[in-house]
């Protein structure tokens, strides 16, 4: 049977309420994959209706950036308008950031835009706390009725490919033609979303409706790349020397996983540069461990969640072509920058045909066709970022102490478990060793921390720009020695003090001397000079910034960072009074609206902009 056809997202709705009743339990996919307009649509007829009950589950709700201040609007605002004009705004995420999302509708999500929902007590309620592979079976004891999925459509109008969102739907059609589920499979057809094939690729008879026009045709939702940073490079490279040659590979977003691509990429095809960079950022004592510093001649798998750009970079530079059955990479869903869209879509189709998306179950777990992941994923080295780390080795990666859920735990725990259960594989969890709050500098590494996504008795490598701690199988008390390593040095003292008081290790331990020296300006003097060169650069995929933005995205942290200690802005106004601007910031305080004040306040914020800027 062929889905029946509708150009209307508001007919849609109607005929979806006419075939499940007024209870409706709509799963939509995590991230790009949701079908905007249809969402909108029934959310339209139950804020209309209370006599509809309307239930959304899903995760990653993608939101358009949002500014807190009169700067950040006058920089996103044009930002905004050139990423993200004509998408779609999803109702539900209005309603609930607005405190006005009505009774008779609730929202369920497992994982959050990472800090978007910290404040607001409707969604930190309706929070799920599910590891990725867990959420399908919360999906049917829901009763499920409706899924509604974003999909590219092939040529002839056959098939459709469910494409950036394999991860949960496969697994429920699978469970569907079980007789587990039973629930209107809604497609909305995007012309932006790359078609791709193989699990993917589905006839057009597993759809019972299929929305398509012009008018519900809108640009991919594509989030701006983050600035790789000096620290980021150290941790990247730390992180390249600990992948063997003929391994797997996840990665994930963000500016980590691009500085752990790029250390893979320089060790590829500037291995001189990379060694150098390598050496330069170990310590006196040597790395202790076994590093893999040599081209790869084999090539790597990649087995990761989400399939994130920096795999198509790692492609395109010969580290990725270790071929499994066809493919060189297995991903379970996608987001990313505009040019990542474009590449997938104008890759050609022998090469695109080695990336194959599968359902969650497949890649999250070695659970089912066990042999058959085994063999894929020899030498698995499993990347993920946390935010804090305790020097026990428990790791927080989603939440707060105080019960406020930042993101979620999604796959992390999967591939940490995944680590243990296969041979050779490892779990490395990057994390920046500090932080700025409040204008103050604070360890990210704690003693302890009132939260933990991944307890302690799974801890694995860790690794921060200072160096690599690997706990596998260490007692508590070498754990303790491994994690001060890593640390900055500003903490150590503190962070020993609280050990020895505990007695977990002994009174009369010291610090190596070549670990007290674990400071900004020693991995600023082991990379700057490559940071400054371009072979480490801020953006080594590319970027949607202007050169304008650029210049003007450090200045704008700057002011940010003072903001929260008055007393920092006064030597930038200082500055910024004593100076003539440049070609160069006039052009910066033009694109933000500033270059002719209209009042006090417009000119005291270009004062303190351009100050940031000559900083």
């Amino acid at each position: 049977m062929m889905p029946q056809p509708f150009s209307d997202p508001e007919a849609l709705a109607d005929d979806i309420i006419a075939k499940v009743g007024k209870r409706i339990v709509l799963a939509l996919p995590l991230g790009l994959g949701k079908a905007n307009h249809v969402a909108n649509a029934l959310f339209a007829r139950a804020a209309a209706d209370p006599s509809i009950a309307l239930q959304i589950f899903t995760a990653l709700t993608l939101e358009k950036p949002q500014a807190s201040s009169d700067l950040e609007r006058r920089f996103t605002g044009p930002l905004v308008e050139r990423l993200f004009g004509g998408y779609p705004d999803l109702a539900y995420a209005k309603a609930l950031r607005a405190g006005t999302l009505p009774a008779n509708i609730e929202i369920n999500e497992f994982f959050f835009l990472a800090g978007r929902w910290l404040n607001v007590p409707r969604a930190q309620q309706g929070y799920i706390s599910a590891n990725y592979t867990h959420a399908l079976r919360y999906i049917l004891d829901r009763g499920a009725n409706v899924v509604g999925q974003l999909v590219a459509k092939h040529p002839a109008g056959t098939h459709y490919s469910v494409s950036s969102n394999t991860d949960i739907t496969l697994d429920l059609l699978a469970a569907r033609e079980a007789g587990k589920a039973d629930f209107l499979f809604i497609g909305q057809v995007n012309s932006e979303l790359p078609y791709l094939g193989h699990e993917a690729e589905l006839p057009a008879s597993a759809f019972s409706h299929v929305l398509e026009s012009p008018a519900t045709d809108f640009p991919l939702f594509a989030p701006p790349k983050e600035p790789v940073g000096i620290a980021d490079y150290a941790v990247g490279l730390h992180v390249a020397r600990l992948v063997p040659d003929g391994g797997t590979l996840q990665i994930g977003i963000g500016s980590m996983g691009d500085a752990v691509a790029r250390g893979l990429i320089l060790r590829h095809h500037d291995n001189v540069a990379y060694c150098n960079a390598a050496q330069a950022l170990e310590t006196a004592e040597g790395p202790g461990r076994q590093t893999y510093d040599a081209p790869f001649d084999k090539g790597l798998f990649g087995s990761s969640e989400m399939l994130v750009d920096s795999f198509l970079e790692l492609i395109k530079a010969g580290v990725l072509k270790r071929e499994v059955d066809g493919a060189v990479l297995h991903g379970g869903f996608f987001v990313g920058p505009k040019s990542f869209y474009k590449a997938l879509r104008d890759m050609p189709e022998e090469m695109r045909a080695k990336i194959h998306m599968k359902p969650i179950s497949y890649v999250n777990e070695l659970y089912g066709n066990e042999e058959e992941k085994r063999r894929a994923r020899v030498g698995g080295r499993f990347i993920n970022s946390a935010m804090m780390a305790t020097l026990l080795g428990d790791i927080v990666s989603d939440g707060l102490d105080d019960g406020r859920i930042v993101s979620g735990v999604g796959g992390q725990y999967n591939f940490v478990a995944q680590a243990f259960a296969l041979e050779d594989a490892r779990s490395i969890i990057t994390l920046r060793s500090t932080r700025e709050s409040g204008g103050k500098v604070i360890s990210n590494i704690r003693w302890s921390y009132g939260h933990t996504t991944i307890p302690r008795h799974l801890r694995d490598i860790v690794v921060t720009e200072y160096g690599v701690a690997d706990l596998r199988g260490k007692t508590d008390r070498d754990c303790i020695a491994s994690m001060l390593a890593i640390t900055d040095s500003r903490f150590q003292t503190g962070l020993l003090t609280e050990a020895k008081k505990i007695g977990k290790i002994e009174a009369s331990y010291e610090i190596p001397a070549a670990f007290r020296a674990n400071t900004p300006a020693r991995i600023e003097k082991a990379l700057g000079a490559m940071h400054e060169s371009g072979l480490l650069s801020p953006f080594p995929f590319g970027t949607d910034f202007t050169d304008t933005e650029l210049r003007l995205l450090p200045a704008l942290q700057t002011l940010k960072a003072a903001s929260e200690s008055p007393s920092k802005l006064v030597p930038l106004l200082l500055r910024g009074l004593s100076m003539t601007p440049s070609a160069e910031a006039r052009e910066c305080l033009a694109r933000i609206g500033l270059d002719r004040p209209r009042n006090f306040t417009d000119r005291f914020y270009a004062t303190l902009l351009h100050g940031a800027l000559a900083r």
